[in-house]
Order: C-alpha cells, then structure tokens, then sequence
C-alpha cells in the first residue's frame, strides 16, 4: 500500500479559526487549535520562585491534556509544524509553550504570523515563517510573574483580614482605586449657582419678522457672571432697557473632520456608547468576527482584522481599496485628494493594524443573513467607522451674532451643513451627549438692524460633580493615564464587577462598601500597587522588555524587595475587619429570616443568613413601575440565556407577556397603546408607541430620561 503523504501541521488557538485556515490552506495541511494556553502556573501554588531569581513553574493546564496529546500525535507525522497563534504577546508565549511541549528547536522559524484570517493573509504568513519572538515572550512572563507575586501574596491577605474570596492585582486594584477616588470627588462637591439668561430677539427685514434665540455674554464691557437672583433680576432690567442691534456679524465655514478607524479601546468605548455593549460582551463578539464567520456562499471567512490593538495604522493596500470603494458607492465628491492621516498614541504597538474589515466590499447587508444580531450590529459600527475614517470632511457654514449696546452684549450662534461628507455615514459619539447645536438654515441679516427682546428666559444652574464612570470612560482613563493594555481592558473591569468592588447602574460604575475598604487599606499598606504612575511605569518597562532594551528579570528583581517589605509590615498590622452583610426586606420562606445580600460568579444574589442550617438562596428581582399591558401585574427586568436583558410579567407562565424594550407606565396619548423607551446616543431617549399603525413618537428631556 501506498505510504500516506504526510502533511504540514499548522497550530492556532481556537477551532473556528482552524476552521478557516484549514479552507485557505488546503489538502496538504492539517490544522489543529490548542484552545488557548496549554500551559500556565499551577493556580494552587504561587508558581514564581523569588529565592531562585524568579524561577517560573510551567504545568499542563488541568483539561488540556488530551488536546496536547492529539496535536502530539499530529506533529509526530508532519513534515513540517508551523505555530499560528494570535500576533500579540500572550500569542507568542502560547507558540513559545508548544514548542517546547513538541520539542522543536527554537531557532528553527517554525512561527507564522498573519493579522487577518484571510486567504490572502494566511497563505502569504505560511511563505514567511520567522523564528520566536523572545522579546514578546518575556514581557509577557514578566507581566505573569507581576500579576502572580501581586495576587497571590495580597489576596489571601485580604482574605485572612477581611473576607474570604477577595483578590487583588495590579491593574484592577488601580481601577478600582479610580472609581473610588471618583465618588469621593462627588461626595465632596461643593455645586456653586450660576444663571444663563437667554434672549429672544425679533426684529424685521424687507418686511418679515425674524427671531434670534440669543444668550447673554456681557454686561457693562465685561463677561456675565451671574451667581444669584438678584444679580439675574439686575440683568434682566438692563437687557429690557437696553437698545438692541447688531453690532457684528462672522460668517466662516467650518470643517468637521472623521474620527480614525478603531482600536481596541475605542471600539470598546463606541459599543458602550452606541450598542449599549459591556466591555467584555464587545471583546467576546469582535472575537468571533476575527476569527471566522461561515458566511452562505463563501465558507468560514475572517471579517475583520486583529482585534487587540492600539495602532490606527491602515495597510497601502486596505487603503488603496477603500480609496476606490468610496467614489464608487458615494461619488467622486466624497473622496479626499489625498488619503487622510492618524496619528495614534504614545507608544502604540504599530506592527498591528487598526481594526478593520477584511474587505471593504463585503458590507453589513451583504453579510447580514449569516450574522447573529450582535455580530451585525458590531461589524456595521467597524465597516461604517473605517470606511468614513477616509471620507471627506462635513463642511458647515457657521454664523455668529453680536448684539446689543454700551451695556448688553448678546450673541446668536448657529451653523448649517452645507456638505455632509463622512457624517453621511457615521458620526462619533461622546459619553456627554446633552449639548446640542443650533443647526438649519442660517439667517441672511445686516449689521446695525435694530432687535427687540421679546422674552428673557433666566435659568438657575448649579456646577454639577464629575460624571460617575461608565466601562467607555473608565477604558478611556485607563489608556490616557497608560494603565494595561488592549487586551487587559475588558478583563480588568470584569474582574472588579466580579469580586463586588464595583456595582453597574444604568451605565454608571459606582464603588462598593468592599471596594472602598480595600481600596483604603490598599492605598494605606501598598501604596504603589494602587499608584496610577507608578503602573504605567511599569507598563512602558515591558514594553522595553518587549523591545530588547530591558531584562524581564531586572523588572521582578527591582519590584519584589519592597514589595516584600511591605507585605509583612501589612501581615503584622492590619487587623481583622468584620464586614457585615447587608439585610434586605425579603423574608427567607424557609425559616423566617431576614436573607442578605450576597456575592457570586453572576453578581449579587439573597441568601438566608442562617446558612448553613438554611441554605435558601434567590434571584434578585427588579421590578419596573410599569404594569403588565395584559393582566396589570408587575413587570420584571429578566436576562435571556444570551445574557439578553428583556422584560416579562411576573405572572408567567399565566401571563406570556415579553418585552425586549423596557415598557414604560405612560400610555400612547393617540391610540392608547403600551409605549416602550428607545435610546439613542445622539437622539437621547424616545418612548414609542408598539401599534404598528400608530408608531407614535416622543422625546424624553434629557434630565428626565436620567431619572428614570
């Protein structure tokens, strides 16, 4: 019998993308996926040996035996083994764990890299093999070893002092420490009063009546400040005496340019804005675009590029492409001369690209059949993102006013598109989406017209606290202030949400009783754990390690000292703290009770305080104001096996009434139909009736939307 031809082993991390490289590659290659590490520290020992300059102990990770042993078998009759794992760090020290798994000589450039799960890509990284990248394998054992040292000799700290089951790390108890450092400035605020008077003026020309809504700027020459009534009482019998004309009148056109394509952080930042995502849901999602979707007609094929990256950087030929799509889909006008450039931040790794589609002709409809709902609705904000990331600018005509005399100084702004450019497509949104511009088409006015106040609207305002954190914002600080890194974002806010140090309410971060208390005695007895620049010293010391200017053990040999120092100055002083659990009003229907709150891998849960007599346990139910639309019992938030929130009768399974928006008590003033609340980044918050023959429609102020 013929001698079976032996085939090239290539090795990545998770079967949907061996699915998709096996197709690109072909028959004379197998394709195996580690599923991720294969080896780590032992989780039940500290696995870093300080007495042994830092000594690492690599085992076989619990349940990964047996995917070791077949790609074992695999390697065994290949003719050659080629490791594919992620371009990234961790990627490097997965590859750097096989090989020594296989027993393959390191020199020997067995590693392929590709940035996209591509025919193209793939098949190109297969003709380019290199060797190890020693530098990416040390910053990441040198992080590892951090991590460990950090967790595993301050947790159990905590435990012992405080409450089993608390950990702490280095970048989460620096994330912690922000939001709690937050809501001290909040609870220190001071608010100062402060009124804006604003002023509709009418006057005439060539015999129509105009109105300006004008604010007022100065008083007697000078900027208005007004702090109280009196001071608004005052103003306002000047601007009702004053002669009002216009003084001033600047025209100019305004260029409002794109934003550039994502990086990890800042798709992390839009899905929470724009998809209501958290962080980990967005990293869970691009994965599976990255790594492959079976699209009808075409097979697995990978939507977009490598999704951990702080790079805006975009390749000559993705560019070139995009360049000819634009024109060709919007028009010629559309199309800048030349292409537009980023410029990314400080010390961003720029051997990655940004994330983008893998191919710009392959857009959101034409893949929509194929794609889950999250899918869609994420690869839709990264194809319409990168694609106006090189359109051409929205071009508005801006108008500014100046009105009054010697004593009242009023000003009109407003500004009209005159060419919508990128914003045809995309927009850019903010976590502050109160402001809002007076848009349409501007006036055609002459200086020296005489105005007339036709009403003076004074409005008291008090100087709000900083906003509370949202996952966008708090990824935002962590990267300005150069804390973690792409990969670290979604992880580290799961981790404090997990362990109660944190709680999310509408959008907002606030922290725990636990997680101020461990964050004091943190900042108390490891004061540079918790210190903002301090880890960001520590990140931009990896990246030397990762570029070959630094020693990975120097790092662990400078930390660990007065690491040390301080570790047993915190055993001997700290006291034991008893945290009491809080009591809910929710009695245990086993013995009578009052249940408490507690903590667990899904959040907070009752259980019967008496445990473990009783070991009643609940959900916690949030009930809305609204009644049920079918039988007027109560509605309740539920979460679907998706991890989907949506809203249902408590009276189920007598009552089938679903919801996956959140009905609100109001009813529709023209049909009478149940309304349900839709928000909107930029529109703020809508209730819309659910007759589809009515579909009536009404904004929510923004401040009312809030309380709710």
């Amino acid at each position: 019998m013929p001698t079976e031809t032996k085939k090239k082993l290539i090795i990545v991390e998770s079967p949907a993308k061996a699915k998709a490289v096996s197709r690109y590659l072909g028959k004379g290659y197998k394709v195996e996926a580690s599923q991720g590490h294969v080896c780590d520290l032992p989780k039940s020992q500290l696995g870093v040996d300080p007495e042994k300059d830092f000594e690492m102990k690599y085992i076989t990770i619990r349940g990964r035996g047996d995917i070791l042993a077949r790609i074992r078998k695999e390697a065994k009759n290949a003719k050659e083994i080629y490791f594919a794992t992620d371009p990234d760090r961790e990627g490097e020290a997965i590859s750097w764990h096989l090989f020594h798994a296989l027993g393959v000589d390191e020199s020997k450039p067995c590693r392929i890299e590709f940035h996209e799960v591509t025919k193209k890509a793939v098949q190109n990284a297969v003709k380019h093999p290199r060797q190890l990248d020693m530098g990416r394998i040390d910053a990441q054992q040198a992080r590892r070893a951090l991590d460990r040292l950090v967790g595993y000799k301050i947790s159990p700290l905590l435990w012992a002092k405080i409450k089993k089951g608390l950990s702490a790390g280095r970048v989460q108890s620096v994330a912690t420490r922000m939001v709690v450092d937050r809501e001290k400035e909040i609870d220190s605020f001071i608010p100062e009063e402060y009124w804006d008077i604003n002023v509709d003026c009418t006057g005439k020309m060539e015999g129509k009546t105009f109105h300006l809504d004008t604010k007022l700027v100065t008083l007697d020459g000078k900027k208005a400040k007004i702090t109280n009534r009196e001071e608004a009482d005052a103003a306002l019998k000047k601007i009702r005496a004053a002669k009002l004309q216009i003084q001033e009148i600047r025209s100019k056109e305004k260029k409002r340019m794109p934003a550039p394509p994502f990086t990890t952080s800042s798709l992390q930042q839009e899905a929470s804005r724009k998809l209501s995502f958290t962080t980990s849901r967005t990293m869970q999602v691009v994965q599976q675009l990255y790594e492959g979707i079976d699209l009808a007609g075409e097979g697995t094929q990978g939507l977009v590029t490598y999704i951990r990256t702080d790079s805006v950087r975009v390749s000559e030929e993705a560019l070139q492409s995009l360049r000819e799509w634009i024109p060709r889909k919007f028009g010629p006008e559309y199309l800048p001369e030349t292409p537009l450039e980023y410029k990314g931040r400080k010390n961003a790794q720029d051997a990655h690209e940004a994330i983008r589609p893998t191919d710009v002709t392959r857009t959101p409809e034409s893949v929509k059949s194929s794609l889950t709902r999250d899918q869609l609705m994420l690869y839709r904000l990264i194809y319409n993102r990168f694609v106006a990331s090189q359109m051409a600018p929205a071009v508005y005509e801006t108008m500014a006013i100046e009105i009054g005399d010697s004593c009242v100084g009023l000003r009109y702004y407003g500004e009209h598109k005159t060419f919508a450019g990128f914003t045809t497509l995309y927009e850019e949104s903010t976590d502050d989406e109160t402001i809002q511009k007076k848009e349409g088409a501007l006036p055609a006015l002459k200086e020296k017209l005489l105005l007339k106040a036709d009403s003076v609207d004074p409005q008291q305002h008090f100087t709000q606290p900083p906003s509370r954190y949202t996952e966008a914002s708090l990824v935002k600080t962590l990267e300005e202030n150069g804390i973690g890194r792409p990969s670290t974002y979604a992880p580290t806010i799961s981790t404090i949400v997990s362990r109660g140090y944190v709680t999310r309410e509408k959008k907002r971060i606030y922290p725990t009783e636990l997680g101020i208390m461990v964050t004091s005695l943190m900042q108390e007895y490891f004061s540079d754990i918790v210190d903002t620049e301090f880890t960001a010293d520590m990140e931009e010391r990896l990246d030397q390690v990762e570029e070959g200017t630094r020693d990975w053990k120097q790092i662990l040999r400078e930390f660990y000292p007065g690491f040390k120092k301080e570790l047993d100055v915190a055993e001997q002083e700290i006291e034991k703290i008893e945290i009491q659990d809080e009591v809910s009003d929710v009695v245990c229907d086993q013995c009578g009770a009052m249940m408490v709150y507690k903590m667990g891998r899904f959040g907070r849960f009752l259980a019967c305080p008496n445990f473990p007599d009783c070991r009643n346990t609940k959900p916690i139910l949030t009930y809305l104001d609204t009644p049920c639309p079918k039988c007027g019992k109560r509605l309740l938030e539920k979460v679907s096996k998706k991890n989907r929130k949506f809203y249902g009768c408590e009276g189920y399974p007598d009552c089938d009434f679903v919801s996956w928006d959140k009905p609100v008590p109001e009813k529709c003033p023209r049909c009478g139909s149940f309304m349900v609340e839709k928000r909107n980044s930029r529109k703020g918050v809508t209730h819309l009736c659910t007759n589809e023959t009515c579909r009536y429609r009404e904004t929510v102020a923004a401040d009312e939307a809030e309380n709710e």
